[in-house]
């Protein structure tokens, strides 16, 4: 019998509680998901890259991105999109 491989989401967000509105809000959808939070432009290259304590991390199936973070440019933000959409082109980004 096969799992379900969990849905990654990769959630970049300085508000805890925008953090917690989005976790209320995936709550009660039925599908297996995990949710990684980083929290800001810098930690999601890292997180992206995986470097340092993001080795490990996995690949995004869906990236929600707040585009007014602390030490995120457009210069980061497009970054982030460029990187993350030659890695999976169908993610998805919010």
């Amino acid at each position: 019998m096969n799992k379900a491989q969990p849905v990654e989401i990769l959630q970049i967000e300085d508000n805890p509680g925008d953090v917690r509105l989005t976790e209320e809000a995936l709550r009660d959808v039925r599908v297996l998901k995990c949710i990684s939070v980083v929290e800001d432009g810098v930690e999601a290259l890292a997180f992206l890259h995986r470097e340092g304590r993001y080795a490990t991390a996995p690949r995004p199936d869906l990236i929600l991105l707040d585009l007014n973070l602390p030490r995120n440019t457009l210069l980061s933000s497009s970054r982030i999109l460029t990187f993350a959409r030659s890695c999976s082109p169908s993610s998805p980004f919010c």
